[in-house]
């Protein structure tokens, strides 16, 4: 089972930009649909992001759309979320999580739906 890390939290003020990335341990990066989760705290697990193995196509939570971004480098066999113009509602515990399975595209936000996860970096948007 591939083993997830992520790195890349911090604190940042609001309006602020964050890369986070999370290192896979494959060479074959390209077949796992990948995904960011985030959870706050007292709040559940909500879905960020995702990027279908192979085709690449991305989803989005659609409140997200425009500032978050997901992408990967196969080479590095690194998965990275860009955010920007971030608010203090964005802070949370943000995990990347990925499977060799096939997903269909309703399926990508669903937490279980994913075979392996990371210990998760913190997110915290404050002035």
């Amino acid at each position: 089972q591939v083993h997830l890390v992520e790195s890349g939290g911090g604190l940042v003020q609001p309006g602020g930009s964050l890369r986070l990335s999370c290192a896979a341990s494959t060479r074959t990066l390209s077949t796992y649909t990948v995904a960011w989760f985030r959870q706050a705290p007292g709040k559940d697990r909500e879905f960020v992001a995702a990027l279908k193995r192979n085709s690449g196509m991305t989803s989005y939570k659609n409140s997200l759309k425009g500032r978050f971004t997901i992408s990967r480098d196969n080479a590095k066999s690194t998965v990275s979320l860009q955010m920007n113009s971030l608010e203090p509602e964005d802070t949370a515990v943000y995990y990347c999580a990925a499977t060799d399975r096939g997903l269909i595209t309703s399926s990508l936000g669903s937490g279980e739906n994913y075979d392996a996860w990371g210990q998760g970096t913190q997110v915290t948007v404050s002035s």
